[in-house]
Formats: structure tokens, sequence, C-alpha cells
């Protein structure tokens, strides 16, 4: 992913086709250790590609992944979101007591 990021990062610069050494001198300023090999391959895959199409292309492959919280829900049907919401206020408020119950103990972080 880093890799990746420093491509965008050139590429928003300024630098319409970064290098290998362009990525490497980048996360070098970081103190990121570069693997060559990652960095090579990353070019030879986008060389002469629009990273414009290759984010929509993307994007929209991504609206067909399930997201996290659409199996814990029941199959009830339409009728099924209204506990779910009532079991997460439940939870909310019960971290809030929790929070407010840690200013009882008689001194506060600023003290």
């Amino acid at each position: 992913m880093r890799y990746i990021a420093a491509y965008l990062l050139l590429q928003i610069g300024g630098n319409s086709s970064p290098s290998a050494a362009d990525i490497s001198k980048l996360l070098g300023t970081v103190g990121v250790e570069v693997d060559d090999s990652r960095v090579e391959s990353l070019i030879s895959e986008l060389s002469g590609k629009d990273i414009n199409e290759l984010i929509a292309e993307g994007t929209s492959k991504l609206g067909s992944v399930p997201s996290g919280g659409a199996a814990a829900a029941p199959s009830g049907g339409a009728g099924g979101a209204a506990p779910a919401a009532a079991a997460e206020e439940k939870k909310e408020e019960k971290e809030e007591e929790k929070e407010e119950s840690d200013d009882d103990m008689g001194f506060g972080l600023f003290d």
C-alpha cells in the first residue's frame, strides 16, 4: 500500500510517470525501507495505464463487495432492522455509563 500511495503522491505532485527511483527516494525521505522488487512490480503493472481509470474501475468493483455489518442482520425482513438498532443504542448507553463512571475516581486528567 505504501508503494501505491507514494506513486499517487508523486502523480499528484506533477510527475505523470513516476519511476522506481522516484518512489524509493520519496519513501526514503520518511525512513521507509523499500523492497525494490515490489516497486519494480508496481511500476510494470501501472506502466501505460491511466491511474484515474484504474481508480474508477476499482471503485466500481468495491460496490459488489459485501460490507461487514450485513451478515449480522436478522433475516426477518424489514422489521429486523429495528431490534438491531435498539441493541446498538443499548450498547452505546452502556459505553456512556462506563465512561461517566470513570469521572467518579476522584481525580481528573488535568488536576
